[in-house]
């Protein structure tokens, strides 16, 4: 984190003055003393209670004194039958106790009326009763007390945890809630001192927080309510899941738009990250052995290679095919020579503008998806090198292309190892999003983070190259909350024995990058011109997986029609391969006959599944059971994947299908605040 010359480095923020702190503690440690003052009162007031009967009777005839002390009597029973009905000790002790304790007091008033208040009998009875009872009282405070305090655990856990914490902290005033619990996080709302406290003065006492709650270091993440001032979000995780690697899934959204989310990896807290690309461009830093190749690079070009709508172009002049090799099939151009880097960069900035004026004909301020367009990512692994092969008139136009091809539907992905004034320019680092993986030092640390994050005393110094694929990640898809929580990208490599080795690792995505061959994408004219596909991808070209049910763009191909001779034709289509993609047909062309002598042109797969509508609806129907059973109280589209996966309904047929089932009432409403559909009872078919 940056300091001024004038912050000394060992300076602890001023998070309220300290007299008001001082006057809070002895409120409070009064408050606490007061607690045990009442039954030692009552004590002294009974004394004098007895004292004033005894000397006012003393005068009076025998008469009197008798129906006198029957009335206290009467007064002493009534108040003990009192007692006892409106006690809200929760046991029968407890009752029993003040029970007795209200018929003692009132019996001492009777005998210190008759005899006085400081005779043999009663004044020892005073003063051996009295204290005794005011000390039971007083232990029966302290175990209240214990009570409320695991029964305050017990039903929010944040809020006794986090309380104590903040406590010891010096956080005086800090209450917590607890909003979400998972098995793998906590989330709570913070209400903060009003009028002395701010979001900042709680980030930068976390550290205390987890110390004074015994939680291992970078625990807790904080967020600001950007509704109010006097509140925040905190999240409590545990850091020690991160440390061993996450073997990489698969790709999300197979077959998506590159406008929906990326996922790289997991967050802390076990949640998916979700990052979409769109929009903006990418610093990638970190030292060598971080994992910002493997980590950065492979994780998030296996996702976008995966995406239909989407071109890589990749530059590395510094280690050739070593780190982008293995991709090299799904890539749509990728350069190792200087003048191959120069050559690219003078042809997408020439592009540009042409680019744009497509995108303002059709009235558009930015690339989206089904423009027209295909996007573009220029990967530049080793950036200062890459920059520094330019002569000064191509840098002025990197930087100019950096700074248009933005809004021409492109992001621009810069991987370097220190991202310092003599290796990146200023004018392009002010324009990065920034995922940082771990550095030699607290001074690298601050080239690779945002200011929030420094802000925040994220150190991904304390990982180095002892953590690879640990990382933390600003960007503008990525909430607040979780722009200083750190993630894990995913590993490759798994072998036989449970080992990682580099072998494997290139052997997997060689084979995951031959699923996602360039040459099955179909490219605009622009994005046509400057590909250059590998030699691999042209002459062994791996068949195309199958398209994603999720897919929004083929939705339409089912809508709810149950013809079975039309189900799946698409599909089988766009899993064979392409006999010649450098042959363009316009919707005009005439279509040549085919040689019936040779063989035909295409190969029909049968689908993996066919389905009858009513076990299709049987399917669906299983599966809200299921998710009934196992506690589950709604239901969202992403619950019932496995449909989409081991049967052939589609997205569309299935939001069709709820719409229906919650109209019958088998289901509850759709919530549109939170995207799912209620289930108040376990759904059955009428």
């Amino acid at each position: 984190m940056r300091r001024s010359a004038s912050t000394p480095p060992a300076a602890l923020p001023v998070v309220a003055d300290p007299s008001s702190s001082w006057e809070q503690m002895a409120t409070r440690e009064v408050s606490k003393a007061l607690l045990y003052f009442p039954p030692w009162l009552v004590a002294a007031l009974l004394f004098g209670l007895g004292a004033a009967f005894h000397f006012t009777l003393s005068s009076d005839d025998p008469p009197t004194v008798a129906w006198t002390t029957a009335l206290i009597v009467t007064c002493v029973i009534a108040l003990t039958a009192l007692t006892w009905r409106q006690s809200h000790a929760r046991s029968v002790l407890g009752r029993a106790h003040t029970t007795l304790t209200t018929l003692a007091a009132g019996l001492w008033v009777c005998a210190a009326t008759i005899n006085g208040p400081a005779t043999t009998v009663t004044g020892r009875l005073i003063l051996i009763g009295g204290v005794a009872f005011a000390l039971s009282f007083n232990i029966r405070t302290v175990i209240r007390a214990k009570q409320l305090d695991v029964g305050t655990m017990a039903a929010d856990p944040l809020s006794f945890l986090f309380g104590k914490g903040a406590e010891k902290a010096g956080l005086n005033g800090v209450q917590a809630h607890t909003v979400q619990a998972t098995a793998h996080k906590v989330v709570g709302a913070v209400d903060l001192d009003e009028g002395r406290m701010v979001h900042d003065d709680l980030q930068k006492k976390v550290a205390y927080i987890e110390s004074g709650i015994g939680l291992p270091p970078g625990s807790i993440t904080t967020a600001l309510d950007p509704d109010d001032a006097s509140r925040a979000s905190v999240t409590i995780s545990d850091p020690r899941v991160m440390k061993q690697p996450i073997l990489w899934p698969g790709p999300s959204r197979l077959g998506a738009s590159i406008a929906e989310p990326l996922r790289m990896g997991l967050w802390q807290d076990l949640d998916e990250v979700a990052y979409t690309i769109v929009g903006h461009h990418l610093q990638i830093m970190g030292m060598t052995g971080a994992g910002k190749s493997i980590g950065g690079a492979w994780n998030t070009l296996a996702e976008v290679v995966s995406r239909h709508d989407v071109a890589v172009f990749a530059i590395d002049i510094t280690k050739g095919e070593q780190s982008l090799g293995p991709l090299k099939a799904a890539l749509h151009r990728f350069e190792t020579t200087k003048q191959g880097a120069r050559a690219l960069v003078k042809e997408m900035a020439e592009h540009v503008k042409a680019r744009t004026d497509l995108l303002a004909s059709k009235g558009l301020q930015k690339w989206a998806e089904g423009c027209g367009l295909t996007y573009w990512v220029l990967w530049l692994e080793e950036f200062p090198d890459i920059f520094d092969a330019l002569t000064d008139k191509e840098q002025e136009q990197f930087l100019s292309l950096l700074k248009a091809i933005r809004s021409a539907g492109g992001t621009v992905v810069l991987s370097l190892q220190r991202s310092d004034y003599t290796q990146m320019p200023t004018l392009a680092r002010g324009q990065l999003a920034k995922m940082c993986f771990g550095v030699d030092s607290a001074a690298d640390a601050s080239f690779g983070l945002s200011d929030a994050q420094e802000d925040a005393g994220c150190r991904p110094e304390l990982w180095a190259a002892k953590q690879p694929g640990m990382a933390y990640l600003d960007a503008p898809s990525i909430p607040d909350d979780r722009i200083v929580m750190p993630m894990r990208t995913y590993a490759w490599g798994l072998t036989a024995t449970g080992t990682f080795d580099d072998a494997t690792a290139n052997a997997q995505m060689r084979a995951h990058a031959a699923a996602f061959p360039a040459v099955h994408k179909q490219l605009d004219p622009m994005t046509a011109a400057l590909s250059r596909l590998s030699a691999s991808a042209l002459a062994d070209p791996a068949p195309l997986p199958a398209l994603d049910p999720t897919r929004h763009d083929h939705d339409e191909l089912d809508n709810g029609d149950e013809d079975e001779e039309v189900r799946g034709v698409a599909a089988e289509y766009l899993t064979t391969d392409d006999p010649d993609p450098t042959v363009q047909a316009g919707l005009d062309d005439d279509i040549p006959d085919i040689d019936e002598a040779g063989p035909p042109p295409l190969v029909f797969e049968p689908p993996a599944q066919k389905m009858t509508p009513e076990e299709r609806g049987a399917a669906l129907m299983k599966r809200l059971q299921e998710l009934w059973d196992g506690g589950a109280r709604d239901a969202g589209t992403g619950d019932f994947k496995i449909l989409w996966e081991t049967t052939d309904i589609s997205r569309a047929w299935f939001q069709k299908q709820m719409k229906r089932l919650s109209e019958a009432g088998v289901i509850g409403v759709y919530d549109d605040d939170r995207q799912r559909y209620l289930m108040e009872q376990r759904p059955e078919l009428p």
